[in-house]
């Protein structure tokens, strides 16, 4: 999908998701499931990286909870998580998923577009960081907890 400057915000990641997060895209390219977290690839790539304590209080880190505008004007509120702990009950996505991707290291206010599961182009803007666990001091990252 091309993209306008708009589409592409800068986005930030910390240290220990970017380090986190690239273990997550070597696991699925090593078992033949790298068109999975190709979405995830690029944005790790492109994104600035900060230390843990640097994270702004407003920024989507792994482990956040976030409130999403998509581009039809539908708000969600979800917690962005690594595979094996989503539960679409609980609002709890992957940063696997093409939403995941794009919410991942944005601030509010931002807006962001990218192509949908179904390759179709869609559109989200972030409204609020309503929990992010660098703010609050906590390390719950690690792949397999909640």
């Amino acid at each position: 999908m091309t993209a306008d400057k708009n589409a592409t915000p800068a986005i930030t990641v910390t240290t220990l998701d970017h380090l986190r997060l690239t273990g997550v895209v070597e696991a699925f390219e090593r078992r033949g499931d790298g068109e999975l977290v190709e979405a995830l690839a690029e944005e790790l790539d492109r994104a600035e990286i900060v230390a843990p304590e640097a994270a702004p209080a407003d920024l989507v880190t792994m482990h956040s909870r976030c409130r999403f505008a998509s581009s039809s004007g539908e708000e969600r509120e979800v917690t962005l998580v690594y595979p094996g702990e989503e539960d679409v009950a609980q609002g709890r996505i992957s940063i696997v998923t093409p939403v995941g991707s794009a919410l991942l290291g944005l601030r509010v206010g931002q807006t962001i577009s990218f192509a949908g599961a179904d390759g179709h182009s869609r559109a989200l803007t972030l409204k609020a960081v309503t929990w992010q666990p660098e703010a609050e001091g906590v390390d719950v990252g690690r792949p397999g907890r909640s």
